[in-house]
């Protein structure tokens, strides 16, 4: 559907559209949108305040260096969160042994605070991940030089 408001047209598109080689010619002076319906933009705005309030109820992953700026922090602690989740105690290291070295996390030599933050997150207290293995595994994090 096109309106003419004297010299620029309004067109809005809904649904689906395959576009096979160029089709605008743009100008300077001429303005182009081509984004998310009013509805998408209002629902994505939601999600995202949605998001931000679920952060701020949620506590960071301790051992996030202070000068990593917060939407890295929260990047971070989604990334272990996920990890915890789904992945296994070598694994789990092997990320915080990497972030480590970029200087995103500041952790301790004690591994017992560092398992204690992760079960905080989820991870799980079962077979393959005892306190006894994990520690073992986070040795060598903490032996590795920076």
């Amino acid at each position: 559907m096109a309106k003419d408001n004297g010299n620029t047209p309004d067109i809005t598109f809904s649904g689906d559209i395959t576009v096979n080689g160029p089709m605008f010619d743009i100008h300077d002076n001429e303005h182009v949108h081509i984004g998310r319906s009013v509805e998408e933009a209002v629902n994505k705005e939601g999600d995202e305040k949605k998001v931000v309030a679920e952060e701020r109820d949620e506590e960071q992953f301790h051992f996030i260096h202070p000068e990593i700026e917060d939407k890295e922090a929260w990047r971070i602690h989604k990334a272990i969160k996920r990890l915890v989740a789904y992945q296994k105690v070598p694994e789990i290291c092997a990320y915080l042994k990497e972030k480590k070295q970029e200087g995103k996390l500041y952790l301790p030599p004690n591994p017992s605070f560092v398992y204690e933050e992760l079960k905080r997150l989820g991870m799980p207290t079962g077979d393959g991940y005892s306190d006894k293995y994990f520690a073992g595994c986070y040795k060598n994090i903490t032996i590795s030089k920076d």
